[in-house]
This record gives C-alpha cells, sequence and structure tokens, in this order.
C-alpha cells in the first residue's frame, strides 16, 4: 500500500489563534493553520470505515490557559460536526511531537507532560498515533485508542504506520538519542505505508530546513509518506527524491481526506 498526498488546498478551513513563547521572552499571539488535503492509496486500500486522517505538530501554545493542542482538537471536533471535514468516529489522527508550552507560553523550549493533549483527540477521534517531540514528557501517555510509536508500527483501519520520536543530539539531554541509535529505529519501521517521525529531512527547497542524515536513509529505503515536524516550512509538501513525499506540519494542522 503506497498513500501520496495531492490537492493540499491553500485555502484554510480555520485558524486556532493562541498565545506563542515570542523570541526573547514574553508572550505574542501566533495563528494555527488547518487545511485540506487528498490522501490517495494504490496498492491497496485502507478499511472502509476511515474517511480521514489529521496530521499535526508542534502545537507549542497556551489557549484559555490550557495546551493548545485540546483546543485544536475540539475546533476539529466542531469542523467535524458541521460536515467541513469527515465525521470524528471516521477519522484519525497522527501527533508528530512537541506539544507542550510553559503554562504563561511567556518562554520557549520547557519539558513537560502532554498526556492531556492526546487524551483530547483520543476522547474525539477513532485513534491516535504518533510520537514524541523533544520537549514532550510522555509518561503519562496511554489509552485504548492511544497508539505512542518509537521504532514500531502499528496497523490501523488497514494503514501501517510506523514511527521514530525524539531528535538527534546529547543523549544526556533529555529527547535525544545519538545518531546511531536514532538511526537504527527507521530500519524497524521500513515497512510502514506512513512514517512518523519529530525530526524530519530538509525539502527540496531552500526553505524547508531539515535533518540531512534522515534524508539519506528516507531517500535509501522505501518510505511512501513521511510525516514530521521540528523545523517550520512555509510549503508543507515536499518529494522524496526516490518516489515519496514528505509532510511538515510544525505549529499546523491538514486534514487528509482518502480518497475512494
Amino acid at each position: 500500500m503506497r498513500p501520496a498526498i495531492r490537492d493540499l488546498s491553500d485555502e484554510l478551513l480555520a485558524e486556532v489563534h493562541y498565545l506563542n513563547a515570542a523570541r526573547g521572552g514574553g508572550s505574542t499571539v501566533g495563528r494555527l493553520p488547518i487545511q485540506r488535503a487528498t490522501l490517495s492509496f494504490s496498492g491497496g486500500s485502507p478499511a472502509p470505515e476511515l474517511d480521514a486522517i489529521i496530521a499535526c505538530s508542534d502545537l507549542q501554545g497556551v489557549v484559555r490557559g490550557e495546551l493548545l493542542g485540546i483546543a485544536v482538537a475540539e475546533q476539529l471536533e466542531e469542523l467535524a460536526m458541521e460536515g467541513v471535514i469527515p465525521p470524528a468516529p471516521r477519522t484519525g489522527v497522527i501527533l508528530a511531537g512537541d506539544l507542550y508550552s510553559v503554562p504563561a507560553a511567556n518562554k520557549r523550549g520547557g519539558h513537560g507532560d502532554v498526556a492531556e493533549v492526546w487524551r483530547a483527540f483520543a476522547e474525539r477521534f477513532a485513534w491516535v498515533t504518533g510520537v514524541a517531540g523533544n520537549h514532550d514528557d510522555i509518561d503519562q501517555v496511554a489509552g485504548e485508542t492511544i497508539h505512542l510509536l518509537d521504532g514500531d508500527v502499528v496497523e490501523l483501519d488497514g494503514v501501517r504506520i510506523g514511527g521514530v520520536g525524539r531528535i538527534i543530539g546529547n543523549p544526556e539531554k533529555r529527547g535525544r538519542r545519538d545518531e546511531a541509535t536514532q538511526l537504527a529505529l527507521f530500519d524497524r519501521v521500513a515497512d510502514a505505508a506512513i512514517v512518523v517521525m519529530h525530526e524530519g529531512p530538509a525539502g527540496t527547497r531552500d526553505d524547508q530546513r531539515g535533518n540531512g542524515l534522515i534524508g539519506e536513509v528516507l531517500e535509501a529505503g522505501d518510505f511512501p509518506l513521511a510525516i514530521c515536524g521540528h523545523d517550520h516550512w512555509e510549503h508543507p509538501l515536499s518529494p522524496i527524491p526516490r518516489r515519496g513525499q514528505v509532510l511538515n506540519v510544525d505549529a499546523r494542522c491538514v486534514v487528509l481526506v482518502v480518497e475512494r
């Protein structure tokens, strides 16, 4: 099964306004875009009860005293109830990490519990899967429809999804692994139709930053669709040189509607 994204619309379905930490301290108002795209499959089809997959990452902000991810889950549920996107019970969610913000949203970085964001999505949608970012404490992330990945693969509604969490860096720092250990995890998810990671590759555009080592791994393998965050891309979609795609959802949400 090979998924492919097409018709990624620049027209927004909605925006979520939130408090975001500004460079140098203090807060600013951010706007998280929610976009729509078509997800087609060749060589197989997902289960008939799957109408869409929502992908988002780097929801680092605060809305009304709660983590941004909770407000995003609520907004998406409203869009589903209004018929703007497919019904929530027929939609899965992929989270690509970094869902934490300091409570006042006035300082970048930080490290904290993100279980309530995972629960907010799990309570509203068919299932939630994904990875931890380098700012996420995931010790309390658990639930019947929650599938936290790190070097493993889960099959959900007929779609095999693999995940590699954290980033490459000094393993003595939270949320980081040494290069060899991190890259070896990609071998364990090589048969996934969709691979989710927090730190992803660079894209083909000069402004699509990423880790070149991860790009080499994806190029050497046969990954149809990679979903990541960590580095913000103004243009969120890029080809993988062989024949795949990278979707970067840093500070954005994309609703991938399954084509039948």
